[in-house]
């Protein structure tokens, strides 16, 4: 059964995505159903395994699937792997009930990209699906069985990176916790997931957190999961992302914004391999291999007490320095390449032909946004059909860019006679100036919401807000 929706009213959405959905149950099913249309999704169904398969294997080509665990006959672990044999891509979500958290830690160890404890509210639900496509799991509209054009192919070219790949396969056969470095952008989950890719956990799950995505207590309930009745909210058990991880490699990613407290607390479970979730009384035992990775001087930070030293020397045990995309100037023709592939496929436009000028243009550009920052240019390249933008931000730089935007408005209401009303001639000149500032703040905080809200002087959730409501999520980390 499929169900058509609209254009999708979320921002963040560049087309229409499809969900299937596998639920045994046909009131969920349908709540689901109705509820992601809304949202702007296109939405398949089935009800059981069996059909959830075949449907796949029909060329319906979600771009994420929400299977039930617990169904009649073939079961979601069943369907999972079904699923996983045919289509080792695909984002699959899967939607657990309350004490079914071993399960859930099977169905992460074959390969599930997330899941939620039913009942999950419907924000929770959205932000699930967005997070996992945004995982780039899955290059939209990609033929099935279809490799992904991926930049971590690319970015080995250099000769710094060549070395950082020999750090890589000298420790593939071992288990030491490993601290990648290096500014924001320039590729430090890339190398996460080689070292994991690399070494014999590779067949388990590889578990990424953002140490700087979450508030404190939130951060803390994900990582080592909650017992019913731990705070207001958890009415049911939810297993954190070590247990997820365990057998596997554990990914904390920007690992100097973890608070003391938490510190203190990941410390002990890289000791003792063992840790309660919050709540409970029961000791888990896991087997997990660390890698962490910050932007951020630890050393400093170490020094003026924001930072455990017996952490950082427990999580350096080996130390990859990753240099910026400036000093690794020879990989940035084959990134362009495959950036251009990648977002013609996502966004379905033509390939562009890069021109000369902005080749030798990317070429003497010192890219301080590193590889993110490319792949945000070649997106706005393909998506526009245009250079120009791109060629007028690397040639006079983002201030002039504002600037600019404002002499074209002063153009047009030149050209219009004065048809512009001044009303709204002050709501734009003020969204651009908040856009440029929230920028500002943002690269100044690189890119760290919590800090750069302080910066303003507003509240988290009004800075995420304006932060879509400008597009700026778009150029986000």
């Amino acid at each position: 059964m499929a169900v058509k929706s609209g254009w999708a009213t979320s921002s963040v959405m560049a087309r229409k995505r499809r969900v299937l959905i596998v639920d045994d149950a046909e009131s969920i099913r349908a709540y689901l159903a109705d509820l992601l249309v809304l949202k702007g999704f296109e939405v398949d169904t089935a009800e059981d395994g069996r059909k959830g398969l075949q449907l796949l294997q029909s060329g319906a080509a979600p771009d994420v699937v929400l299977l039930d665990v617990l169904m009649p006959g073939s079961d979601g672990l069943d369907a999972l792997k079904q699923m996983r044999e045919f289509d080792a891509e695909v984002p699959i979500v899967m939607l657990s009930v309350v004490g079914t958290a071993s399960t859930i830690v099977q169905a992460m160890q074959a390969g599930a990209s997330d899941y939620l404890n039913k009942p999950f509210d419907d924000d929770e639900l959205e932000s699930t699906l967005m997070r996992v496509i945004a995982r780039g799991e899955r290059a939209p509209g990609r033929s099935r069985r279809q490799p992904a054009v991926e930049v971590g192919a690319s970015v080995w070219r250099s000769e710094a990176m060549q070395r950082i790949r020999g750090v890589i396969d000298q420790i593939g056969d071992t288990d030491v916790t490993v601290l990648v470095q290096g500014e924001s952008g320039v590729g430090k989950e890339i190398v996460a997931r080689t070292i994991h890719s690399s070494s014999v956990r590779k067949d388990k799950p590889f578990v990424k957190v953002n140490c700087a995505a979450l508030p404190e207590d939130l951060l803390e309930s994900e990582l080592f999961g909650y017992e019913p009745g731990a705070f207001t909210g958890a009415n049911g058990r939810k297993p954190g992302r070590f247990e997820l991880a365990n057998k596997g490699t554990m990914f904390l990613d920007e690992i100097g914004e973890m608070s003391p407290g938490l510190q203190a607390k990941l410390l002990q479970v890289l000791q003792e391999n063992r840790f309660t979730r919050l709540g409970g009384n029961e000791e888990i035992e896991v087997d997990v291999r660390v890698v962490c990775a910050t932007h951020r001087p630890l050393l400093t930070m170490v020094a003026d007490r924001s930072f455990r030293e017996d952490l950082y020397f427990r999580l350096n045990v080996v130390n990859i320095e990753i240099p910026p995309l400036r000093n690794r100037r020879d990989e940035i023709p084959v990134m362009m390449e495959t950036f251009l592939h990648r977002c013609a496929v996502e966004y379905e436009k033509p390939v562009p032909v890069p021109s000369a000028r902005l080749e030798a243009a990317f070429a003497s550009y010192d890219f301080p946004g590193n590889v993110r920052e490319l792949e945000n240019l070649i997106k706005r390249l393909v998506v526009l059909e245009s250079e120009e933008p791109i060629l007028c931000d690397l040639e006079t730089g983002r201030r002039s860019r504002s600037g600019g935007e404002f002499e074209a408005l002063l153009r047009e209401v030149e050209a219009t006679a004065g048809e512009v009303p001044l009303r709204e001639v002050g709501r734009r000149v003020a969204r651009q100036a908040e856009r440029e500032t929230i920028s500002i703040a943002l690269d100044k905080t690189q890119w760290n919401r919590k800090q750069a809200a302080k910066l303003l002087q507003v509240s988290y959730k009004t800075l995420l807000q304006k932060i879509r409501e400008s597009g700026l999520d778009l150029e986000a980390p």
